[in-house]
């Protein structure tokens, strides 16, 4: 019974936009087409989002003198995306207060 559980849960994700964190500290923002048995997770029409890197953060408090700094984190389009299943971190099912149900 969990199995099919698990599987209605899964369907009910699909074409669902889903954030998918990553072992490398990499955010994947995309709407979810399948996964398989491995975990590995494919996104359709997806932006791939990064944190700053050490250098640039370390440049940006020389150039201000300041001893921390606010950096924005950087984006890039995609498109289709495999992300394997051994790096995926967390999911999360973007939802509005409007989409949640009482």
């Amino acid at each position: 019974m969990a199995q099919l559980e698990a599987r209605s849960y899964l369907e009910s994700l699909l074409n669902q936009n889903l954030r998918v964190h990553t072992t490398d500290g990499r955010l994947f923002w995309g709407s979810l087409k399948c996964t398989d048995a491995d975990m590995n997770v494919v996104l359709a029409n997806t932006y791939e989002y990064r944190q700053p890197s050490i250098r640039s953060l370390r440049r940006q408090m020389a150039e201000t003198g300041a001893s921390s700094v606010k950096a924005d984190m950087t984006s890039r389009y995609l498109g289709l995306v495999v992300v394997p299943g051994q790096h995926v971190v967390r999911l999360e099912l973007e939802q509005f207060a409007s989409q949640i149900s009482d």
